[in-house]
């Protein structure tokens, strides 16, 4: 088998070179110099260090030209040289490139094992897709790992709190002031912003003022809790990055007073870790990826936790494809609609698009009303905005089943 090794050393810079020499020298590093790439071009420098790491996971022995049994042959000897490379390709490639490499060694050389080593983690590149690789293995983790794959999860997990709370509290925030607005406010519930918008047209230049023909404010509930939100997560090996992000999600909505959030994943047992929601890590480390798939139980127990209908919105992130009973699910998620509830049905939450689904599940749901469609992080905020106004949901078109 052939290892992910490259120099540990720094290299001197590739010199300049001709417009036509530069032509060829891509054309080298995208062919990978075997026998057949023509160019007659040799590298050096950093250039030759690209190339040996590039080589040592997509060249033939390293790549689709070996067997899976080949490659995965003395993995676990090999675990210096592969946090070396590891550490390599961080100095010759970006982060996102780093990011795509690791995923592939993983997928290509078997490296998910090695994961369970200490030192790998520390010379890892984190990212959502590593969370992932290392929930599904956390039941595998002997203790001495555990601490360095809780760091290396938090530190993704703030990294994502930072880009995505403020701008989910500040639209959340919004919407749930604008559901709480009434008309007939008391004099301390009057929104005055709103009124004096509203009432421009009344305005008297003499007397230099507007007179408020229609008062617009918020009822006391602004100080309650005024919407329940439950989240259900399919923790299906597919779904490994939405279970990351629900996370997330779950934590910044549970900070908000006037959102009350449940947060329960399921495979075919249902786990309710609300209790956990103080903190994203605890709640990653209490899923379970991988399994079979019973959505059917999971929404029974969702609407077992519903009191107040009308001001709950239940948000199901699943691939749809289901284990239990099909006709009992869809009549849960008709009798919750019919009650009231706001239903939200997410394929995934990720960056990546929508995945394999159960097109007719799907097609079910969005007869009842419920069509689902993937979701980013970036619009989820949006959805669940438009989802407590009780307005129609934003939906990509192009990722959308109805």
């Amino acid at each position: 088998m052939t290892t992910p090794t490259s120099p540990t050393t720094p290299t001197a810079p590739t010199p300049p070179t001709s417009p036509e020499a530069e032509r060829l020298r891509r054309w080298r590093m995208v062919l990978g110099g075997q026998e057949a790439d023509g160019t007659g071009c040799e590298l050096s420098g950093r250039d030759a260090a690209m190339d040996s790491a590039l080589e040592s996971l997509y060249g033939k022995r390293g790549g689709a030209g070996g067997t899976s049994r080949d490659r995965s042959a003395g993995l676990g000897a090999s675990a210096p040289s592969v946090a070396r490379w590891l550490g390599d390709i961080r100095t010759y490639f970006p982060s996102s490139v780093v990011q795509v490499m690791q995923r592939d060694a993983i997928d290509r050389l078997g490296l998910a094992t090695l994961l369970l080593e200490p030192e790998m983690l520390e010379a890892i590149e984190p990212d959502v897709h590593l969370v992932g690789t290392l929930l599904s293995l956390n039941k595998a983790m002997p203790e001495t790992t555990k601490e360095t794959a809780r760091a290396v999860v938090r530190k993704v997990v703030e990294d994502l709190e930072k880009r995505l709370a403020t701008r989910t509290r500040a639209t959340l925030t919004g919407a749930l002031d604008r559901s709480a607005k009434i008309n007939r406010p008391r004099h301390h519930d009057i929104d005055w912003n709103r009124t004096i918008a509203a009432n421009l047209k009344n305005y008297l230049p003499e007397h230099r003022t507007v007179v408020p023909e229609r008062l617009i404010g918020y009822g006391r509930a602004a100080q309650s809790v005024k919407k329940e939100v439950i989240l259900c997560i399919d923790q299906s090996g597919s779904m490994a990055a939405s279970v990351v992000y629900a996370s997330v999600f779950g934590a910044v909505l549970a900070s908000m007073r006037s959102i009350s959030t449940r947060l329960v994943v399921f495979d075919t047992a249902v786990v309710d870790l609300t209790d956990q929601l103080d903190d994203p890590v605890d709640v990653l480390f209490g899923t379970q990826l991988g399994g079979g798939t019973d959505i059917n139980r999971a929404l029974a127990y969702c609407q077992s936790q519903i009191t107040r209908p009308a001001d709950t919105v239940v948000v199901l992130i699943s691939d749809l494809y289901e284990g239990g009973i099909r006709n009992e699910m869809l009549k849960r998620v008709a009798a919750m609609k019919a009650s009231g509830v706001q239903f939200v049905t997410l394929l995934a939450l990720s960056d990546e698009g929508a995945p394999a689904y159960d097109r007719e599940h799907a097609a079910a749901l969005a007869g009842l009303g419920a069509p689902a469609f993937a979701c980013t992080p970036d619009l989820f905020p949006d959805v669940m905005a438009a989802a407590i106004e009780k307005r129609p949901l934003p939906i990509p078109d192009k990722e959308t089943h109805q």
